[in-house]
């Protein structure tokens, strides 16, 4: 059994790759499953899709006949020639591919690095996979330690907590100022990715969103990929009075001159706070009429000491990530179900032999039964053994096995560096919560 991934993402595929690499609905997510897993050198499979990558995470008996058996399928599936995909993509196995997986789970291969949502998406695609039988013990067993390390780099590092985009660090400002953007109608003009960053930031903090953009057809495709019933849209022709009716505003659009100018702007009896993200600007005011106007150059300098920082915290999150990788095969080297059989035998044997010798030292028995004491306790023990030995072979490839395995080394002090008991079902049921 081998561990294998293969992964497109936002460093060697460009967009339009990854829009038809997507699996943007659960039933083709499931058909390719199936497909996959239905493969002789395939034993388990997880999609990971988002809009910044598609990774194909497996457990195969061959990993070289696994990766040819994807590319030729998906190839036929996304209509792109199988070469083209084989240069695209990044291929990482065992200790390379648990690796790759703990720095996905942990954002340090986000494009975005530190952003907490791949962490969700990829336990959604576990819990999909799972639910379906695609995945079972091995994968599980590699997923349930990339969420811990997940944990560990989140718990340990402040990576996360700073944002290093402007239209995260705009949007946060804005939370600032306002203390609570829960159900604040805020004003957003342009759909392009600065505007949609925006928007889906906006919305993470509970914001109404009042989209004005030029194109209506694409303004409904967004707000249909969003799924939020807090987006509205207006046209262009309403801007006028849509930014003199709501305190917060940002603006990027692509347009070559400004977009807001003085004469649009009329007097109000409360403060606003305006977000140029636009480059060229898209406001250009005279006078400001209670209006705080913050551009990018604003934003900038908070994004280059939030940069600065997170790349210091990435250097011990890499660190983290090695540890876990390490502990991982550590942990699986522990799991053999021969070495527990083994050290039970020998628990056995040298209580068996710790018992006779104590029982003839103390002259409970002559010394010339020994022989046949050993034979006779030998039996015995092995009787009482052969139940569960066959139990243990009859489970060793189903996901209880790892729990049953723990407690065993638990309750017989068979050493071992970890006890971590139903590895996979607890990771899975958080994705629930």
């Amino acid at each position: 059994m081998h561990y294998l991934i293969i992964s497109f993402t936002h460093k060697n595929s460009n967009i339009s790759v990854r829009e038809q690499l997507a699996f943007d609905t659960p039933a083709k997510n499931e058909s390719f499953l199936k497909m996959l897993t239905e493969n002789k050198f395939i034993q388990e499979a997880i999609i990971l899709s988002t809009c910044n990558r598609v990774e194909f995470i497996l457990c195969a008996k061959d990993t070289e006949k696994a990766t040819l058996y994807l590319f030729e399928r998906l190839s036929i599936l996304v209509n792109i020639a199988t070469n083209e995909l084989e240069s695209l993509a990044d291929v990482y196995i065992n200790q390379a591919a648990i690796h790759h997986l703990f720095c996905v789970s942990s954002s340090l291969d986000s494009l975005v690095v530190g952003e907490a949502q791949i962490t969700g998406q990829l336990k959604n695609s576990f819990k999909f996979s799972y639910d379906k039988g695609y995945c079972q013990q091995h994968l599980a067993r590699a997923l349930h330690f990339a969420f811990r390390c997940a944990a560990a780099v989140r718990n340990s590092t402040e990576i996360s907590k700073n944002p290093v985009s402007v239209a995260s660090v705009a949007t946060l400002k804005a939370k600032e100022i306002v203390k609570d953007l829960n159900d604040e109608e805020v004003v957003v003009i342009g759909l392009g990715e600065m505007s949609r960053l925006t928007i889906k930031h906006l919305l993470s903090y509970g914001a109404k969103v009042i989209l004005l953009n030029r194109d209506k057809t694409k303004v409904e495709e967004f707000v249909a990929e969003m799924n939020s019933q807090k987006i509205t849209s207006l046209g262009l022709g309403d801007i006028a009075k849509t930014i003199n009716r709501h305190r917060i505003l940002f603006s990027a659009t692509g347009a070559p001159h400004a977009i807001i100018t003085q004469d649009l702007v009329k007097p109000t009896d409360f403060e606003r706070y305006w977000f140029d993200l636009a480059v060229p600007r898209d406001i250009e005011l005279s006078y400001p009429q209670n209006i705080q106007l913050f551009s990018v150059d604003d934003l900038q300098d908070i994004v280059h000491k939030n940069l600065s920082l997170r790349e210091e915290q990435a250097k011990m999150a890499y660190g983290i990530v090695g540890k876990f990788t390490q502990d991982f095969f550590l942990w699986l080297s522990s799991l053999h179900i021969e070495p527990i059989i083994k050290s039970l035998r020998e628990q056995a044997k040298n209580a068996a032999t710790q018992e006779i010798e104590r029982a003839i030292k103390k002259g409970f028995l002559p010394k010339n039964y020994e022989r046949n004491l050993y034979k006779t306790l030998d039996n015995a023990f092995n009787r009482f053994l052969h139940t569960p030995t066959i139990k243990l072979k009859e489970n060793a490839d189903k996901p209880q096995i790892d729990t049953i395995i723990e407690s065993l080394k638990f309750l017989f002090d068979i050493h071992s560096e970890y006890l971590t008991l139903d590895q996979y079902r607890c990771e899975y049921n958080s994705t629930e919560n």
